[in-house]
């Protein structure tokens, strides 16, 4: 595919103030969701679950891409539409999780790599066929005594980048996703340089392997302080650092940022994108959020066929509240309204 077509794509997912659904959890991790409101984690369980999401009316007016599991891509909605093409269907680019997990990194305690290049020019044929037009990779990186060193930051850079030429060859939009955890008591100032430090490696690895910037997205941390640190910067001082931060080492050339949620409640990613996009920058800055657009929905929906109703309005109150937010429009006051 053509570097123009990648584009067009990578720009139509945050058109219009529009973001990401992330629906890729893997089936462990959507188990411990489940759990959390007494539902077995059952293939149709899944399945009734994403078509809830994917079927709520109007979302489409504020989600332009929704990333897949490898189960959920083969998986369709109750008429027995496919997925991928019930979202394209809606005017939503489907997407593909294609890593396939952070491992520990051999030599370096209590630091991650992310597996699954092999084979994976041969997966993405498969997922171009079954529909899906962008994928993403996820890099872990983990702020420490000592961490994260040279040799993590490097090889997670070069597995990204090998990741994003393999997606760009099959015709589909990488989303480059290198994510400094906030899990830590670190402040913001040290989670401003290890970001740094990391955005820096990923485009420089990404230039060396002739990836076409103008056909990716970026799915970054927020600059903000670690959860276990005393003193939490506000919204103010987290939009400032991330600007800050992402000027120096994001060229203008990329069609669109998409934070991640990265743990953050769905309020608290809601109030920061909105400040992040009061001040902006050259490119679109956007979301792409899991449990900060799906807490909610799946609290309301509760696995009771009769609560989808309820589990859409709170998905679709969510989807326009990030959209507001990308727009600079957000407000507590709006946020408090009855969801529509």
């Amino acid at each position: 595919m053509a570097a123009e077509e990648l584009n067009a794509i990578a720009k139509s997912i945050v058109a219009d103030h529009k973001g990401v659904l992330a629906a890729d959890e893997s089936t462990g991790t959507i188990k411990k969701r489940f759990d959390s409101i007494g539902v077995e984690s059952t293939e149709e369980n899944r399945r009734a679950y994403r078509n809830l999401l994917f079927t709520t009316a109007g979302c489409e007016d504020y989600i332009g891409g929704v990333i897949l599991y490898d189960e959920t891509i083969r998986q369709a909605a109750d008429d027995g539409t496919p997925f991928a093409e019930l979202l394209a269907g809606k005017g939503i680019v489907p997407g593909i999780k294609v890593d396939t997990g952070a491992q520990d990194l051999a030599g370096h305690p209590n630091e991650k790599v992310t597996e699954g290049l092999d084979g994976l020019r041969a997966r993405f044929a498969e997922y171009h066929e079954l529909g899906a037009r962008f994928s993403k990779w996820r890099a872990v990186i983990t702020i420490g005594d000592g961490i994260p060193t040279d040799a993590c930051l490097h090889v997670n850079a070069h597995a990204l980048a090998r990741y994003a030429a393999l997606s760009q060859e099959a015709g589909i939009v990488p989303i480059v996703e290198p994510e400094v955890l906030m899990d830590a008591d670190n402040s913001i100032e040290r989670c401003h340089e290890v970001t740094s430090r990391t955005l820096h490696l990923v485009f420089e690895e990404l230039d060396r392997q002739g990836v076409a910037l103008d056909g990716m997205l970026l799915k970054p941390n927020m600059v903000i302080s670690g959860k276990g640190c005393p003193t939490q910067a506000a919204p103010a001082e987290v939009a400032e650092r991330t600007i800050d931060c992402f000027l120096g080492h994001v060229p203008a050339r990329v069609p669109g940022i998409v934070f991640l949620s990265g743990g953050q409640s769905e309020v608290e990613a809601t109030e920061n994108l909105n400040a992040i996009n009061r001040l902006g920058g050259p490119w679109p800055l956007s979301f792409s959020y899991g449990r900060a657009l799906q807490a909610s929905a799946l609290q309301a929906w509760g696995g009771d066929p009769a609560s989808v109703d309820a589990g859409q309005d709170t998905f679709l109150h969510r989807s326009r509240m990030n959209a507001l937010a990308v727009a600079g429009d957000w407000s507590a006051d709006v946020e408090q309204a009855v969801p529509a």
